[in-house]
Protein backbone atom coordinates (compact mmCIF):
# COMPACT_ATOMS: atom_id res chain seq x y z
CA UNK A 1 0.00 0.00 0.00
CA UNK A 2 1.48 3.32 -1.10
CA UNK A 3 1.52 5.53 2.06
CA UNK A 4 0.67 8.58 -0.04
CA UNK A 5 -2.83 7.13 -0.51
CA UNK A 6 -3.61 7.43 3.20
CA UNK A 7 -5.55 10.44 4.38
CA UNK A 8 -6.86 11.42 7.81
CA UNK A 9 -10.44 11.79 8.98
CA UNK A 10 -10.24 14.93 11.08
CA UNK A 11 -13.58 14.39 12.78
CA UNK A 12 -12.18 11.39 14.68
CA UNK A 13 -8.41 12.06 14.67
CA UNK A 14 -6.73 15.16 16.13
CA UNK A 15 -9.87 15.89 18.15
CA UNK A 16 -7.60 17.15 20.94
CA UNK A 17 -7.31 20.28 18.77
CA UNK A 18 -9.84 22.86 17.66
CA UNK A 19 -11.43 21.72 14.43
CA UNK A 20 -9.86 24.51 12.40
CA UNK A 21 -6.38 23.62 13.70
CA UNK A 22 -6.60 20.01 12.59
CA UNK A 23 -5.77 20.40 8.88
CA UNK A 24 -2.41 21.98 9.75
CA UNK A 25 -1.76 19.23 12.31
CA UNK A 26 -2.43 16.58 9.68
CA UNK A 27 -0.01 18.30 7.33
CA UNK A 28 2.63 18.43 10.07
CA UNK A 29 2.13 14.70 10.61
CA UNK A 30 2.98 14.06 6.96
CA UNK A 31 -0.43 13.85 5.28
CA UNK A 32 -1.42 15.76 2.16
CA UNK A 33 -5.12 14.91 2.20
CA UNK A 34 -7.91 14.92 4.78
CA UNK A 35 -11.62 14.20 5.13
CA UNK A 36 -14.34 15.38 7.53
CA UNK A 37 -17.77 14.42 8.72
CA UNK A 38 -20.09 17.43 8.40
CA UNK A 39 -18.08 20.03 10.38
CA UNK A 40 -20.95 22.30 11.43
CA UNK A 41 -23.84 21.85 13.89
CA UNK A 42 -26.48 22.88 11.38
CA UNK A 43 -27.31 21.93 7.80
CA UNK A 44 -26.84 25.46 6.47
CA UNK A 45 -24.14 27.34 8.39
CA UNK A 46 -23.42 31.03 7.98
CA UNK A 47 -21.25 31.94 4.99
CA UNK A 48 -18.51 33.21 7.30
CA UNK A 49 -18.32 29.82 9.05
CA UNK A 50 -18.03 28.01 5.74
CA UNK A 51 -15.30 30.43 4.68
CA UNK A 52 -13.35 29.89 7.94
CA UNK A 53 -13.48 26.15 7.41
CA UNK A 54 -12.40 26.37 3.78
CA UNK A 55 -9.54 28.74 4.59
CA UNK A 56 -8.27 26.40 7.31
CA UNK A 57 -7.98 23.61 4.74
CA UNK A 58 -6.45 25.90 2.10
CA UNK A 59 -3.96 27.50 4.47
CA UNK A 60 -2.79 24.11 5.72
CA UNK A 61 -1.88 23.05 2.20
CA UNK A 62 -3.88 19.83 2.29
CA UNK A 63 -6.53 18.51 -0.08
CA UNK A 64 -10.07 17.82 1.12
CA UNK A 65 -10.93 14.45 -0.45
CA UNK A 66 -14.03 13.47 1.53
CA UNK A 67 -16.92 15.31 3.20
CA UNK A 68 -20.15 14.10 4.76
CA UNK A 69 -23.49 15.65 4.08
CA UNK A 70 -25.29 16.95 7.18
CA UNK A 71 -26.26 13.89 9.25
CA UNK A 72 -28.12 15.35 12.22
CA UNK A 73 -26.85 15.08 15.81
CA UNK A 74 -24.19 12.39 15.47
CA UNK A 75 -23.16 12.36 19.19
CA UNK A 76 -26.81 11.75 20.08
CA UNK A 77 -26.95 8.76 17.75
CA UNK A 78 -28.45 10.28 14.61
CA UNK A 79 -26.95 8.94 11.40
CA UNK A 80 -28.43 11.02 8.61
CA UNK A 81 -31.67 12.89 7.89
CA UNK A 82 -32.21 12.16 4.20
CA UNK A 83 -34.72 9.34 4.87
CA UNK A 84 -36.66 11.24 7.57
CA UNK A 85 -39.96 12.48 6.11
CA UNK A 86 -39.93 15.57 8.34
CA UNK A 87 -36.23 16.40 7.89
CA UNK A 88 -35.40 15.62 4.28
CA UNK A 89 -35.75 19.35 3.60
CA UNK A 90 -32.68 19.96 5.77
CA UNK A 91 -30.77 17.53 3.60
CA UNK A 92 -32.00 19.25 0.43
CA UNK A 93 -30.86 22.62 1.75
CA UNK A 94 -27.52 21.14 2.78
CA UNK A 95 -26.81 19.71 -0.67
CA UNK A 96 -26.11 23.13 -2.17
CA UNK A 97 -23.73 24.02 0.67
CA UNK A 98 -21.84 20.75 0.28
CA UNK A 99 -21.50 21.20 -3.47
CA UNK A 100 -20.24 24.74 -2.94
CA UNK A 101 -17.55 23.56 -0.52
CA UNK A 102 -16.61 20.76 -2.87
CA UNK A 103 -16.32 23.13 -5.80
CA UNK A 104 -14.11 25.53 -3.85
CA UNK A 105 -11.79 22.93 -2.32
CA UNK A 106 -11.71 20.34 -5.09
CA UNK A 107 -13.49 17.69 -3.02
CA UNK A 108 -15.50 15.24 -5.09
CA UNK A 109 -16.55 12.48 -2.65
CA UNK A 110 -19.56 13.12 -0.42
CA UNK A 111 -20.90 10.64 2.12
CA UNK A 112 -24.70 10.58 2.49
CA UNK A 113 -25.57 8.74 5.71
CA UNK A 114 -28.93 7.08 5.16
CA UNK A 115 -30.66 7.83 8.46
CA UNK A 116 -32.06 5.61 11.22
CA UNK A 117 -35.39 3.86 11.13
CA UNK A 118 -38.07 5.86 12.94
CA UNK A 119 -40.56 4.25 15.30
CA UNK A 120 -44.08 4.49 13.93
CA UNK A 121 -43.01 5.29 10.37
CA UNK A 122 -43.34 2.73 7.58
CA UNK A 123 -39.82 1.73 6.45
CA UNK A 124 -41.04 1.77 2.84
CA UNK A 125 -42.07 5.40 3.25
CA UNK A 126 -38.62 6.23 4.59
CA UNK A 127 -37.00 4.42 1.68
CA UNK A 128 -39.07 6.45 -0.77
CA UNK A 129 -37.97 9.70 0.88
CA UNK A 130 -34.38 8.46 0.84
CA UNK A 131 -34.58 7.65 -2.85
CA UNK A 132 -35.85 11.13 -3.65
CA UNK A 133 -33.13 12.71 -1.51
CA UNK A 134 -30.37 10.67 -3.13
CA UNK A 135 -31.64 11.34 -6.65
CA UNK A 136 -31.46 15.06 -5.80
CA UNK A 137 -27.96 14.73 -4.36
CA UNK A 138 -26.70 12.69 -7.31
CA UNK A 139 -27.88 15.30 -9.78
CA UNK A 140 -26.32 18.12 -7.74
CA UNK A 141 -22.87 16.57 -7.36
CA UNK A 142 -22.82 15.53 -11.00
CA UNK A 143 -22.49 19.24 -11.84
CA UNK A 144 -18.97 19.21 -10.37
CA UNK A 145 -18.03 15.65 -11.32
CA UNK A 146 -18.63 14.42 -7.79
CA UNK A 147 -19.64 11.12 -6.21
CA UNK A 148 -22.32 10.40 -3.61
CA UNK A 149 -21.20 7.68 -1.20
CA UNK A 150 -23.57 5.25 0.52
CA UNK A 151 -22.19 3.64 3.68
CA UNK A 152 -23.04 0.61 5.81
CA UNK A 153 -22.62 1.57 9.47
CA UNK A 154 -22.29 -0.34 12.74
CA UNK A 155 -23.05 0.57 16.34
CA UNK A 156 -26.54 2.00 15.77
CA UNK A 157 -29.16 -0.76 15.60
CA UNK A 158 -31.75 1.52 13.96
CA UNK A 159 -29.47 2.24 10.99
CA UNK A 160 -30.75 -0.07 8.22
CA UNK A 161 -27.66 -0.44 6.02
CA UNK A 162 -25.46 -3.05 7.67
CA UNK A 163 -23.70 -4.79 4.76
CA UNK A 164 -22.10 -3.86 1.48
CA UNK A 165 -25.02 -5.53 -0.28
CA UNK A 166 -27.47 -3.29 1.61
CA UNK A 167 -25.70 -0.17 0.33
CA UNK A 168 -25.42 -1.48 -3.24
CA UNK A 169 -29.17 -2.21 -3.24
CA UNK A 170 -29.82 1.45 -2.36
CA UNK A 171 -27.48 2.60 -5.11
CA UNK A 172 -29.28 0.44 -7.66
CA UNK A 173 -32.68 1.66 -6.46
CA UNK A 174 -31.67 5.32 -6.83
CA UNK A 175 -30.26 4.70 -10.31
CA UNK A 176 -33.53 3.03 -11.33
CA UNK A 177 -35.47 6.01 -9.99
CA UNK A 178 -33.63 8.47 -12.21
CA UNK A 179 -30.49 9.22 -10.25
CA UNK A 180 -27.25 10.01 -12.00
CA UNK A 181 -24.47 7.43 -12.19
CA UNK A 182 -22.66 9.19 -9.35
CA UNK A 183 -23.45 6.86 -6.43
CA UNK A 184 -20.80 4.50 -5.09
CA UNK A 185 -20.18 2.26 -2.10
CA UNK A 186 -18.21 3.62 0.84
CA UNK A 187 -16.28 0.53 1.93
CA UNK A 188 -15.39 0.86 5.63
CA UNK A 189 -13.84 -2.45 6.61
CA UNK A 190 -14.34 -1.73 10.32
CA UNK A 191 -18.11 -1.30 10.06
CA UNK A 192 -18.47 -4.35 7.83
CA UNK A 193 -16.39 -6.52 10.16
CA UNK A 194 -18.33 -5.44 13.25
CA UNK A 195 -21.62 -6.13 11.48
CA UNK A 196 -20.47 -9.64 10.55
CA UNK A 197 -20.29 -8.96 6.82
CA UNK A 198 -17.64 -11.02 5.05
CA UNK A 199 -15.44 -8.17 3.83
CA UNK A 200 -13.41 -10.44 1.54
CA UNK A 201 -16.54 -11.68 -0.21
CA UNK A 202 -17.84 -8.10 -0.33
CA UNK A 203 -14.67 -6.96 -2.07
CA UNK A 204 -15.02 -9.77 -4.59
CA UNK A 205 -18.69 -9.05 -5.26
CA UNK A 206 -18.79 -5.26 -5.08
CA UNK A 207 -15.22 -4.09 -5.66
CA UNK A 208 -16.16 -2.31 -8.87
CA UNK A 209 -18.79 -0.28 -7.00
CA UNK A 210 -16.37 1.18 -4.43
CA UNK A 211 -16.03 4.96 -4.44
CA UNK A 212 -14.07 5.42 -1.22
CA UNK A 213 -12.41 3.32 1.48
CA UNK A 214 -12.04 3.88 5.22
CA UNK A 215 -10.24 1.75 7.77
CA UNK A 216 -10.06 1.03 11.49
CA UNK A 217 -9.30 -2.22 13.24
CA UNK A 218 -12.01 -4.35 14.81
CA UNK A 219 -13.02 -4.74 17.49
CA UNK A 220 -12.32 -1.42 19.19
CA UNK A 221 -12.05 0.92 16.20
CA UNK A 222 -8.38 1.54 16.90
CA UNK A 223 -5.46 1.87 14.50
CA UNK A 224 -4.42 -1.18 12.44
CA UNK A 225 -2.69 -3.72 14.63
CA UNK A 226 -4.93 -3.20 17.66
CA UNK A 227 -7.61 -5.69 16.59
CA UNK A 228 -8.19 -8.78 14.51
CA UNK A 229 -8.32 -7.55 10.89
CA UNK A 230 -5.45 -8.79 8.70
CA UNK A 231 -4.62 -5.54 6.94
CA UNK A 232 -1.90 -7.03 4.75
CA UNK A 233 -4.57 -9.32 3.35
CA UNK A 234 -7.11 -6.52 3.18
CA UNK A 235 -4.88 -4.22 1.14
CA UNK A 236 -3.87 -7.02 -1.20
CA UNK A 237 -7.52 -7.87 -1.83
CA UNK A 238 -8.40 -4.20 -2.20
CA UNK A 239 -5.67 -3.70 -4.81
CA UNK A 240 -7.02 -6.72 -6.68
CA UNK A 241 -10.33 -4.88 -7.17
CA UNK A 242 -8.53 -2.13 -9.08
CA UNK A 243 -9.39 0.53 -6.50
CA UNK A 244 -6.64 3.15 -6.59
CA UNK A 245 -8.18 6.00 -4.59
CA UNK A 246 -7.52 7.34 -1.12
CA UNK A 247 -7.87 5.29 2.05
CA UNK A 248 -9.29 7.29 4.94
CA UNK A 249 -7.93 6.65 8.43
CA UNK A 250 -11.10 6.75 10.52
CA UNK A 251 -9.99 5.26 13.81
CA UNK A 252 -9.85 6.28 17.45
CA UNK A 253 -6.20 6.69 18.42
CA UNK A 254 -5.06 4.96 21.59
CA UNK A 255 -3.12 8.07 22.60
CA UNK A 256 -2.19 11.34 20.97
CA UNK A 257 -3.28 11.39 17.33
CA UNK A 258 0.19 12.36 16.09
CA UNK A 259 1.59 9.21 17.73
CA UNK A 260 -0.90 6.81 16.14
CA UNK A 261 0.66 6.41 12.70
CA UNK A 262 3.69 4.20 13.39
CA UNK A 263 1.81 1.19 11.95
CA UNK A 264 2.18 2.75 8.49
CA UNK A 265 5.92 2.17 8.50
CA UNK A 266 5.43 -1.42 9.56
Amino acid sequence: MDPSRYEVNLSILFTELDLLERPAAAKAAGFDAVEFWWPFPEAVPADREVDRFARAVEDAGVSLVGLNFFAGDMPAGERGVLSHPDRAGEFADNVDVVVGIGERLGCRAFNALYGNRIDGVDPAAQDQVATESLVRASKAVSRIGGTVLVEPVSGVPAYPLKTAADAVAVIDRVRAAGGEDTLRLLFDVYHLAVNGDDWEAALDQHGARIGHVQIADAPGRGEPGTGDIDFDRFFARLDATGYDGHVGLEYKPSGASADSFSWIGR
